[in-house]
């Protein structure tokens, strides 16, 4: 039978299970990858685990997102950090030398390997031709312990490519494209699989941003097929031994198909406030900008900033305008060092910032009061940059300079420039900011636990009748940035969950931990694609903190889902989602015999204020529901 790229590689790593879409399967997992604002609880849980070495061929602490160190905590979260990579051998990035995608894909990424991130952009791999996954930190610590990682067969959406870019349209102007044709919902349960003679006219880091940005469709993963510009890229790296070919079958059946000619694609843009809201710039029209952020995860590659240099070479950024850079890797801040382009930018007028993740997770740079922001990032939700009343448009790198030049969006067709073509260049290898393993004995190496790191919450064993009380009820599409903010001022407690729990949905209801905190067990009644976004398991544990028992909602994302089943809070679905208008904040609700009940794919709900009772649908596997009766995943772990 014909194969799926994707398929391919995940039969290549199946332990167990059968390839049957919504079956689930586990699968070997050869890398992991943690970044600092989810690292330390990962590390917590890995030494909770108390395993003596890790299973993975390689696994990668990296420090990227707590850069700013106005205090003590963040230095401490990162010696944490460094302390446990020591004792279970895993290489520790230093901050400093770039965003872990970025960083992964130069040095470590292989075509065809599997890879496992406590970041919702792992998926960047995919640019490759790997398999990687965004999870929630329990998840990749479990990976690190056991080498392996459980998961439901997606289904596979095939998107052909045919053409070619034309001049100032990139490939964010692809993947926007793809999320105004399919929406943040539309890559739920589904790895999104790039094919055609489109491909190759796409460089891997153009696949890169292509795939980072898969995540904004809540895709399991996107993926390409690994071919000459991959191993021109590794070439480039000086990583040509790690290439090797993969490809679908020429004639693979997907699940679903969009064809895509890049030959017809405008600049696009995402307007306030998601990724999918998108519209071509001429439309959008000439309107007037404050601030222009370049970099993040997805668009802070050497290629990108070569074209960002020559766009602003020997022109001045707008005098109303801000123009901050944030490149991706030490290696590329050192060639554009090298090479003039930083001087170039800087003579124009950019403010050259850290190779880390900054503005893109509201860590400094935020805009002014009311005012418009271009960003090359992949996420432009409400109050993410810091900025509450901000208007975040996503960009590509290309329409972001010129625009910081004209002081308005604007689309670079018109402007009669003609850009270079930006040759691929050769990197040397920088160990300076990387920390290797010396094969010391565990025992000998001591974990630095600062003040601020506390304990991470765990649930208790699932009791034979749940009740609690409805304490919020949200709107569709609430993120977790919207269930646990993540800025400057709250990143430094990534690791201290009693702090964070103050801030619980607080740009939704500042009432609400209070009123968890007198119900004791709380109830979440939510909407559609409830807890889209950030992998962050902090989503989960702070509200396990708080009391919440159980989430009810029309529809979750993927990993938010996991992560409150990791935590032992169950997510539950309405069967009739008109049933979503019959509760309100207050009523008391409850699930009888639910040890009997956790096991049906029905479940049956009491809501004791009305006295009416409804169906859910737990869509729950037999590991989950083991899971959910333990009282989470670490408590499932050590029972068995």
């Amino acid at each position: 039978m014909a194969k799926t790229l994707a398929y391919k590689i995940l039969e290549n790593h199946l332990i167990s299970g059968q390839m049957i879409p919504g079956e689930e399967i586990t699968i070997k997992m050869d890398q992991t990858l943690t970044q600092d604002s989810t690292g330390t609880m990962v590390y917590l849980q890995l030494e909770a685990m108390d395993v003596e070495t890790i299973k993975t061929e390689l696994s990668v602490a990296y420090i990227d997102h707590n850069t700013l160190q106005t205090g003590f905590e963040n230095a401490d979260d990162h010696a944490f950090i460094k302390s446990v990579a020591k004792r279970h051998g895993v290489l520790f990035s230093k901050p400093g030398n770039g965003i872990c995608h970025q960083l992964h894909l130069e040095s470590f990424g292989i075509p065809g390997k599997t890879l496992l991130g406590s970041d919702s952009h792992t998926p960047t791999g995919g640019g490759l031709g790997m398999i990687a996954i965004g999870a929630g930190g329990l998840d990749v610590a479990v990976a690190m312990a056991k080498g392996t990682y459980s998961l439901t067969v997606p289904k596979v959406i095939g998107i052909k490519l045919t053409g070619s870019l034309r001049p100032w349209v990139s490939a964010k102007d692809v993947i926007l494209y793809v999320l105004q044709k399919l929406t943040v919902k539309g890559g739920v349960g589904k790895i999104v699989e790039y094919f055609g003679e489109g491909v190759a006219n796409l460089s891997v880091t153009d696949r890169a941003t292509i795939t980072n940005m898969g995540a904004e469709l809540g895709a399991t993963t996107s993926v390409f097929p690994s071919d000459e510009n991959t191993k021109a890229f590794l070439t480039s790296q000086g990583r040509e031994k790690d290439y090797i070919e993969m490809k679908s079958d020429d004639d693979a059946i997907y699940d679903d198909i969009l064809e895509v000619n890049l030959s017809e694609l405008v600049p696009l843009a995402a307007k306030p406030h998601s990724p999918d809201n998108v519209d071509t710039i001429i439309n959008i029209g000439e309107i007037a900008i404050n601030q222009v952020a370049i970099g993040s995860c997805t668009n802070s590659s050497y290629t990108d900033l070569m074209k960002v240099a020559s766009i602003l070479k020997g022109k001045h950024v707008n005098e109303n305008v801000s123009l901050v850079i944030s490149p991706g890797s030490s290696k590329i801040l050192s060639k554009l060092a090298q090479n003039g382009a930083l001087a170039d930018m800087i003579e124009a007028g950019a403010r050259i910032i850290e190779n880390a993740c900054g503005p893109c997770i509201g860590m400094g740079q935020s805009p002014q009061s009311g005012g418009v922001s271009l960003r090359t990032f992949n996420r432009n939700f409400k109050g993410r940059s810091g900025t509450l009343d901000a208007s975040v448009y996503l960009v590509s790198p290309e329409t972001a300079a010129i625009s910081a030049i004209t002081g308005h969006l604007t689309d670079g067709t018109t402007v009669g420039i003609s850009l270079p073509e930006i040759n691929p260049e050769s990197f040397h290898s920088n160990d300076s900011f990387m920390v290797y393993p010396k094969g010391e004995s565990k025992k000998d190496i001591s974990v630095a636990m600062g003040p601020n790191i506390k304990p991470f919450p765990q649930n208790t064993p699932l009791k034979n009748e749940i009740s609690g009380t409805v304490v919020l009820k949200t709107g569709d599409n609430i993120t977790t940035d919207d269930i646990m903010p993540s800025d400057s001022r709250l990143l430094p407690y990534r690791s201290n969950i009693p702090h964070l729990s103050n801030y619980c949905f607080e740009k939704i209801d500042s009432e609400f931990p209070a009123r968890c905190k007198e119900a004791k067990n709380g109830i979440i009644i939510g909407g559609e694609n409830y807890g889209q976004g950030s992998s962050r398991e902090h989503a989960a544990l702070v509200p396990l903190h708080l009391g919440i028992r159980f989430v009810v909602a029309k529809s979750f994302a993927r990993i938010h889902r996991s992560n409150l089943i990791n935590s032992g809070i169950i997510p539950l679905v309405f069967e009739d989602p008109a049933d979503y208008e019959d509760f309100e904040l207050g009523q008391t609700l409850v699930i009888k015999d639910a040890l009997t009940q956790i096991k049906n794919p029905h479940i049956l709900l009491l809501n004791e204020s009305t006295g009416k009772q409804y169906t859910l649908l737990s869509h729950l596997s037999d590991l989950e529901i083991e899971m959910i009766l333990a009282g989470g995943k670490i408590s499932q772990i050590k029972r068995n």
